[in-house]
This record gives structure tokens, C-alpha cells and sequence, in this order.
């Protein structure tokens, strides 16, 4: 899992999956777009205008990452 910010443009993305692969983009609402991969399995968040919606100095920094082994 990796979360990301993008403050040019005020973009928060949560990578669920961090394979490539095909994705089919889904609008939730007018700032949430679903990223969908094979079997409509959720791939990523993206939500538009974040600071809007969310205390990023809550959210950030954080980096997660599910696919290394715990020590």
C-alpha cells in the first residue's frame, strides 16, 4: 500500500495494489475516482481537491509498504 500527495494540484492517491496492471477508472463522486483492476478488485483511491476533505498534516507523511517481509 502507498500513499502519495500531489500538492500542485491537491491529488491524494492510496495505492491498494502496487502491481502494473490494466486498470478501469469508476467516479464515486465528483472527487472520488475508484481505480479498478481484474474483477473489479479495488487498485486505488483518488481523491480530488484532498485538502478539502481530509487534515492532510494528519495523513502525511506515511508510506506503507505490505509487500516487504517484516523484520
Amino acid at each position: 500500500m502507498r500513499i502519495e500527495y500531489n500538492p500542485k494540484i491537491d491529488l491524494l492517491y492510496i495505492r491498494l495494489d502496487v502491481r502494473k496492471q490494466h486498470v478501469v477508472n469508476k467516479r464515486l463522486a465528483d472527487d472520488v475516482v475508484l481505480d479498478l483492476g481484474a474483477e473489479d478488485r479495488i487498485i486505488g483511491i483518488e481523491i480530488l481537491d484532498a485538502s478539502k476533505h481530509i487534515d492532510l498534516k494528519m495523513l502525511l507523511p506515511v508510506e506503507v509498504d505490505f509487500s516487504a517481509p517484516l523484520a
